[in-house]
């Protein structure tokens, strides 16, 4: 079985504050950390984690800073012979991350917008069996996820989709999922309800699961909602101490879509993302830092 993941690559720039600001408010942070990120790459380096060499497909510029992503990529794991270099400056993510953990992110897409529907798919179409997954986030267009989740479908593969960030996707496009990865406030946007606890995520997990194949929703300290054509089960998160909650989603799918594609069930391939999840909100950034 493969994995590909198609998505989004950037420079994260990451700083520590007491405090997020209020509009128009200046406030001073801590040391500045640059990394790669990128829910697309976030997500492939945490697939490689979990045992797996996904083949990453995305964009990056012809600039320093493209070379830089496409090595820490290839450090970590992942394969990258299919990253487009563009004329376009490599994606930036400028984000400052609060002493309970809690983050705030401004993306400029740059290279990442100029993937394009017809060649994307037709990389794809390389790539898809009838034992491939695709994983897919929403930072680059959707129009690209939808022609690689439609080419995927064709060749008889499994499309999983992070709904994030939250975005309108097509009902076309929903039933193609299995499955849906969504948190709670995603969640709530979709099915236009908001989720108040488990309760709340169960209803709506039932009611997502009318418009797509399976549903997996995410509640941080809640654990994790699976909603499938067995029912609806829920699992529970592991206690640990916050330090920084950015790229935890991004973990959780891509150790989630590995799972799926090593031949494991939904409710497992859930544990080995909470897990990942639980690992990736112990250390700063996105990624955990290289081995030495």
């Amino acid at each position: 079985m493969g994995l590909v993941v198609l998505g989004s690559a950037n420079r994260d720039y990451t700083v520590l504050v007491e405090r997020h600001p209020l509009p128009g408010e200046t406030v001073l942070g801590g040391s500045l950390t640059v990394a790669t990120g990128g829910k697309g790459a976030n997500q492939a380096a945490a697939a490689a984690r979990a045992g797996i060499t996904p083949v990453f497909v995305g964009a990056v510029g012809s600039d320093s800073v493209g070379t830089d992503i496409v090595a820490d990529l290839v450090a970590r794991g992942v394969d990258v012979t299919r990253v487009l270099r563009s004329q376009a400056a490599s994606g930036v993510a400028l984000i400052t991350v609060s002493q309970d953990g809690e983050n705030s992110i401004v993306v400029a897409p740059g290279a990442n917008a100029t993937l394009d529907a017809e060649s994307t798919a037709a990389t794809i179409e390389e790539l898809a069996s009838d034992d491939t997954v695709l994983l897919c986030q929403l930072e680059i267009p959707i129009e690209v996820v939808s022609a690689a989740a439609s080419v995927t479908a064709k060749a008889g593969g499994r499309f999983v989709l992070n709904l994030s960030p939250s975005r309108y996707v097509s009902p076309k496009l929903l039933a193609l999922a299995d499955p849906l990865v969504v948190n709670e406030s995603e969640a709530s946007d979709l099915a236009s309800s908001v989720i108040d606890g488990p309760a709340d995520a169960d209803t709506i997990a039932r009611r997502l699961l009318d418009t797509c194949k399976s549903v997996v929703i995410t509640m941080g300290g809640d654990g994790v909602l699976i909603a499938d054509a067995a029912g609806v089960v829920r699992l529970h998160a592991e206690r640990v101490t916050v330090v920084d909650t950015t790229g935890a989603g991004d973990a959780f799918a891509g150790a989630l879509a590995a799972a799926l594609a090593l031949g494991k069930t939904l409710h497992d391939a859930a544990a080995d993302g909470i897990s990942a999840g639980a690992a990736a909100v112990q250390h700063l950034g996105a990624q955990p830092p290289l081995a030495r």
